[in-house]
């Protein structure tokens, strides 16, 4: 069947929302966590007096600096096209997810703009108290932001708190709105998301500098914190995970049956694919690996559990089931690889041989980019997996598309992978840049820390400036 112009306008529109926030989505995948060990870094330093520590927050602030610029910058651009490609469901839903989304500029982004320059160049200008307290406010102002985000998205998942008065929502019960039954688990899922992407990012740094011998100590402090993270972050992330797909299967089963490749309207003793391709035209699975009955069990607690399929409902509300079902198995998988790296450090760790082991740290450094992997991943599945709802159950998203030329969006598509793919070349070759250039020596740190060298160095060299300039004049 030939698509007509509308229907080419949606598509268009869709992937370039998928795209925007995709590319978006990156950078605070990594700058909550990031923020957050930057701060613990220098809570320890006060403490403890330990240089490594002050070494480590130093030098992880300019990568958090210029990965904390790109999502910013990335991030703009989404609630403009609410309005320009979604503007129907602006005018739907504005009385909920605007407010929303203004209290996260007006709690969180303040915030953060607020401290970020004391944490970024307030070295020398402030006390070393003062400089920890920016610190972790930036790091507060990063969850609070996630809050609120996540608060908005969640209830685009599992809608409350609301009225429909002329076809448009409005609001009963803010507290309703806020907490919706999946803004717990998916707010829990996220933050542990975040600190398990700049967890494996400092860990793969860490490993590097190790295979090249370079930087022994702050190596080794790096990857041994690390590896502590990760024991405990990633095991409790697939708790959590459990909860949440719990929760799916309670408010969204068309997603969860699409996760699961499960396709009779109603299913007992459900197998856990491990491997498949599913197929929606012949409503099936082909080349299955399974263990029977896991499925069941893992959501029911029952071996014989019955579970919702996907023909359950019309094929027109069912998502891209290819998509959503190996998205998901992606996140699962690095969710496994990193428990199975924790635990072989905890081992190497025993053994005495943490630091030599030239394989593991190999694995280490090609893991850097796995927690953006699965967050990638894990939007994905939410996303697609809630489609053809844009409000679940409420709002079709084919229903709420502008009505633009489709020439014209896919001209903005185009503009928008040329520019971001030049954005994201250039932010590669910095954070490079930096990591090859390692941390500050720790005989150095001390200059650095006051010195003309450090973070701030201009606003310290121009006041020495002008008072010279002024005590020459006086003489």
């Amino acid at each position: 069947m030939e698509m007509d112009s509308v229907q080419l306008s949606a598509i268009l529109s869709r992937i370039q929302f998928a795209f925007t926030v995709s590319f978006h989505i990156i950078f605070p995948s990594i700058t909550i966590g990031l923020a957050t060990l930057i701060a613990v870094w220098e809570g320890l330093w006060l403490k403890t007096r330990n240089p490594v520590y002050l070494q480590l927050a130093k030098f992880w602030i300019k990568p958090f600096a210029i990965t904390f610029g790109m999502g910013v910058v990335s991030g703009i651009v989404l609630s403009y096209e609410f309005g320009t490609n979604f503007s129907k469901f602006s005018e739907l839903t504005g009385a909920v997810l605007g407010p929303l989304m203004a209290y996260e500029v007006l709690t969180a982004f303040f915030l953060e703009a607020g401290f970020l320059g004391v944490m970024l160049f307030g070295w020398q200008r402030v006390s070393e108290r003062m400089h920890f307290f920016a610190s972790c406010t930036v790091a507060v102002g990063t969850w609070i932001s996630a809050f609120w985000i996540i608060a908005a998205n969640s209830w685009m998942q599992t809608p409350a708190g609301h009225k429909i008065v002329n076809g448009r929502f409005e609001v009963e019960s803010w507290f309703a709105v806020i907490f919706n039954p999946s803004m717990p688990y998916r707010l829990s899922h996220m933050l542990l998301a975040t600190m398990l992407t700049a967890t494996f990012v400092v860990m793969a740094t860490s490993a590097w500098y190790l295979l090249k011998q370079q930087h022994q100590a702050f190596a080794r402090k790096g990857l041994s914190m690390t590896l502590w993270l990760a024991l405990v972050l990633a095991p409790l992330q697939a708790l959590v995970g459990d909860f949440h797909g719990l929760n799916v299967k309670e408010h969204q089963p068309v997603k969860l049956a699409a996760m699961e490749g499960i396709w009779p309207a109603r299913e007992a003793n459900v197998p856990y694919l491990l491997f498949a391709i599913p197929d929606p035209e012949q409503e099936k699975n082909h080349f299955e690996v399974k263990i029977p009955g896991l499925a069941s069990l893992l959501l029911t607690h029952d071996w014989q559990g019955e579970l919702q399929g996907l023909q359950s409902v019309p094929k027109a509300d069912r998502p891209n089931v290819p998509l959503v079902f190996f998205s998901f198995r992606l996140m699962v998988g690095l969710g496994l690889l990193m428990i199975f790296i924790a635990v072989a450090g905890l081992w190497l760790r025993k053994r005495g041989t943490l630091y030599q082991s030239r394989w593991f740290l190999r694995l280490c450094t090609v893991m850097a980019p796995s927690g953006v992997i699965a967050v990638l991943a894990g939007w994905y599945v939410v996303e697609v997996g809630r489609q053809p709802w844009l409000v679940q159950g409420l709002v079709r998203t084919m229903d709420v598309v502008s009505p633009l030329p489709a020439e014209r969006v896919a001209l903005s598509l185009t503009l928008f992978v040329l520019t971001y793919s030049l954005l994201f070349g250039v932010y590669l070759y910095f954070f490079r840049k930096l990591v090859k250039k390692g941390p500050p020596e720790l005989a150095d740190l001390q200059q650095l820390k006051v010195g003309v060298k450090a973070s701030g160095y201009a606003v310290a060299f121009t006041k020495n400036l002008a008072d010279e300039t002024k005590h020459q004049g006086a003489h």
